[in-house]
């Protein structure tokens, strides 16, 4: 069985990666550089996908900055920082970029149609407190229907599958899970900043440390802060 996984190289991919492997899926991973700010992430991803023995790792290179809308494509727009979780869940944050996810899965269709995939993973979560619209369930439910709609695979039968497997998970329970797949978690990357070293008070970093704090673990990355 083929599959494409959409990884980041943060916590929530890699989990994904390592559970389509421990699916017995080969696995071919997907990444994107769009000159995003935070484009350390493509090394962690390297680096996972090295370190689980992928089938084929590729970076599909193109430029959103062009068009901004976003704190990850428009550096002129702060990051926010220091936030609460209770902060984080009151609105659509700075650090959404519009309709990424459907780009993303739009190449992941293509890249999958071409190797005749079964299936399509993406890490999306739809109770992290970032609230992005496109990691909702009836979003990748509306996906699945283009997938079906709109490819060859699809019209005969045979469409490939999205697998969202973490989309109903804290992420507490994305870290248990990638703790017993052996996800080895000082390979990933999570931080917006764009720096060597993770802030630790941007969203991402300040969700990340609040789980492994939660479960009384410790987060083996450094942060500056």
């Amino acid at each position: 069985m083929k599959a494409v996984i959409l990884l980041s190289g943060g916590l929530d991919s890699s989990t994904v990666l390592y559970q389509a492997k421990a699916d017995g899926c080969d696995c071919y991973t997907l990444s994107f550089d769009y000159q995003q700010r935070h484009r350390r992430e493509l090394v962690a991803a390297a680096a996972i996908g090295s370190a689980a023995g992928v089938a084929g790792h590729q970076v599909v290179r193109f430029d959103l900055t062009q068009w901004g809308g976003s704190a990850l494509t428009d550096l002129t727009i702060a990051l926010p920082s220091d936030r609460s979780l209770t902060e984080m869940a009151q609105s659509i944050p700075i650090t959404y970029v519009p309709a990424r996810n459907t780009i993303f899965l739009s190449f992941a269709l293509a890249y999958a149609e071409t190797l005749a995939a079964d299936r399509v993973y993406i890490g999306v979560n739809s109770l992290d407190y970032s609230g992005y619209p496109d990691c909702r369930p009836e979003y990748i439910a509306a996906m699945q229907t283009v997938f079906r709609l709109g490819t060859q695979q699809g019209v005969e039968g045979q469409a490939t599958q999205i697998v969202a497997p973490l989309i109903q998970l804290k992420k507490t329970e994305i870290i248990q899970l990638g703790d017993r797949l052996g996800v080895p978690w000082e390979k990933t990357w999570s931080c917006y900043s764009g720096e060597a070293v993770a802030c630790g008070v941007c969203d991402a970093c300040r969700l990340r440390l609040a789980a492994f704090a939660e479960l009384g673990q410790v987060d083996p990355i450094a942060y500056a802060t």
